[in-house]
């Protein structure tokens, strides 16, 4: 079976060029079972949240 070229404008210019047989993220060295946290290394739940709701304050 022969293989297409691939389309420049479906690869992600951001993805990380490794050597052959690496893998950009890989659940395997996490450590947690999957898919990793797009939070970092901030664990849940947390003591406090940094976020103050906005109140409109309507003047009559």
């Amino acid at each position: 079976m022969a293989s297409k070229p691939a389309n420049s404008d479906r690869i992600d210019p951001t993805w990380p060029h490794l050597p052959d047989g690496e893998h950009a993220v890989t659940e395997l060295t996490g450590t947690v079972q999957g898919s990793m946290s797009p939070f970092g290394d901030t664990e849940f739940p947390v003591d406090s949240v940094p976020y103050e709701h906005p109140v409109t304050e309507i003047n009559r």
